[in-house]
């Protein structure tokens, strides 16, 4: 049987491919310390499940496919706090912020297409620019710099006659990395400036631990016609399994093609909408400590990998994820022997290996992407046994 040549292009989760090996690990009595998944433990805010209890509509019916209204008024809520006013045509609720990614693609890119991605990014964009028939063309970065993209030499060498658009993720995932108000501005003039789309990730906007405030690009006037922004309930809220995103955008041509593929799934789950909704009710102090926890995680998880000979890490700005490099050979191999050889009193460690997060043949090979979702005592017990498997790794003979 043939499959398609868009489907082969694509790779497997690295978060998610050794999920058979950690399985077999936990059968054989050792317990894993997860650190692959951007799976957050702070609680879910209650409201969630009070606004489930309370539904009381008879038949769970369809809702409209560009979105419930009154999450849609909520969004546009959040967005009025920041100072940004959105009408009703200018928010589509998707499943999840990766569906809004997909549709974007689909939208916008044709085959042979580029699309600009500062490299090491989330490794599902690449599913989703495969299946649109194009490919990402990286911004290559560094460890050593800490990740660092936003000049305008390096993101204009990238640009050429198959570029549709410019693809930022800020609060970054995988890196951590923020950009400040002058990198949005420059990024968002470089768009502008070529014609080009300008897509913004920005699902991690509230978890930034140097006193920024709240920013987001579509803050930024004169890109009414270029910008499209992502966002997402799964982070902000601990509630990845809600499945909720938005697709934000002004440009009209857009979201009229972007609606034909929310009515090819006819809608997003009534009741996840219903609840996501009661989420937007949130007041700001409950940001305040959930950006407090993480900082703490963040800066357990930094100083103990800085103490570990040969790894390189810069501390991240934002998000619950940094990328590290590591004093190993494989990154994908050493995961797999932590799994299946490795263990210090019945404790071994996951994370998702870096190779599957470059566009670069060769590059990440050595690197790692930690997210750091665990609670405290159980991140520094996880960092001791990265440092003991990469000692006992090394002096295998």
């Amino acid at each position: 049987m043939k499959f398609s040549s868009k489907v082969q292009r694509c790779g497997l989760s690295p978060m998610r491919k050794f999920h058979p090996y950690a399985v077999a690990a936990k059968a054989a009595g050792k317990r894993v310390y997860h650190l692959n998944i951007g799976q957050p433990d702070i609680e879910t805010p209650p409201v969630y499940f009070q606004a489930i209890r309370d539904f009381s509509q008879k038949v769970l019916e369809y809702t409209e496919s560009p979105g419930i209204p009154a999450l849609i008024r909520q969004v546009r809520s959040y967005y009025a706090r920041l100072g940004v006013e959105l009408s009703e045509e200018d928010v589509l609720v998707t499943t999840g912020g990766s569906e809004a990614i997909q549709i974007v693609c689909n939208c916008i890119l044709e085959e042979g297409d580029e699309i600009i991605i500062p490299e090491p990014f989330y490794p599902n964009y690449n599913t989703f620019v495969c299946t649109a028939g194009a490919s990402i063309h990286p911004i290559p970065t560094t460890a050593e710099e800490g990740y660092f993209y936003a000049d305008r030499a390096r993101i204009e060498a990238a640009v050429n006659e198959h570029t549709r658009a410019i693809m930022v993720t800020s609060p970054g995932n995988p890196t951590g990395v923020i950009l400040s108000r002058e990198e949005m501005r420059l990024i968002a003039d470089i768009a502008r400036e070529r014609g080009l789309f300008l897509i913004c990730d920005e699902v991690y906007r509230e978890f930034v631990y140097g006193g920024e405030e709240l920013s987001s690009m579509i803050q930024f006037k004169g890109l009414e016609e270029n910008l499209i922004l992502v966002d997402s309930v799964s982070k902000r809220f601990s509630a990845c399994g809600a499945r909720i995103g938005v697709l934000i955008s002004r440009n009209r041509e857009l979201m009229s093609h972007a609606l034909k593929y929310c009515q090819a799934r006819l809608s997003v789950a009534t009741l996840d909408q219903v609840a996501a909704a009661a989420l937007y009710t949130m007041p700001p102090d409950y940001f305040t400590a959930t950006r407090e926890e993480y900082k703490r995680r963040r800066d357990t998880v930094v100083s103990k990998l800085q103490q570990i000979p040969g790894v390189v890490c810069k501390c991240p700005g934002g998000a619950f994820y940094l990328m590290a490099k590591l004093p190993v050979d494989d990154a994908d191999k050493f995961q797999q022997w932590l799994l299946t050889d490795f263990e210090d009193h019945g404790d071994t460690v996951m994370f998702a290996p870096g190779e599957a997060f470059y566009a670069t043949p060769g590059r990440g090979k050595d690197e790692i992407r930690i997210a750091y979702v665990l609670k405290q005592a159980d991140l520094e017990r996880a960092m001791d046994l990265l440092k003991l498997g990469i000692e006992a790794y090394n002096r295998r003979g």
